[in-house]
């Protein structure tokens, strides 16, 4: 089964990094940006009996490793 895990920071969290890449886009002349957040993409590929059983391993998989849910939410996709 394949699966995308998209990171996000939380709204109300600095993203230092998601401004500097807004400030870049604005240098290089890219108009109508009006702000950035970044985050990660996983795509991930695992064994599993049901969606079911897939979806609480990769809830597992974020909880513990993937996202530090302190200031980052995620979203799983099953494809």
């Amino acid at each position: 089964m394949k699966a995308r895990v998209t990171v996000t920071l939380k709204s109300g969290v600095l993203d230092p990094q998601g401004k500097a890449i807004e400030g870049a886009l604005k240098s290089l002349g890219v108009e109508g940006v009006n702000s950035v957040r970044q985050g990660k993409v996983f795509d991930i590929e695992l064994d599993a009996a049901d969606e079911a059983a897939a979806r609480a391993a990769l809830e597992k998989a974020c909880e513990k490793l993937l996202a530090n849910t302190v200031i980052e939410n995620y979203k799983i996709d099953l494809v």
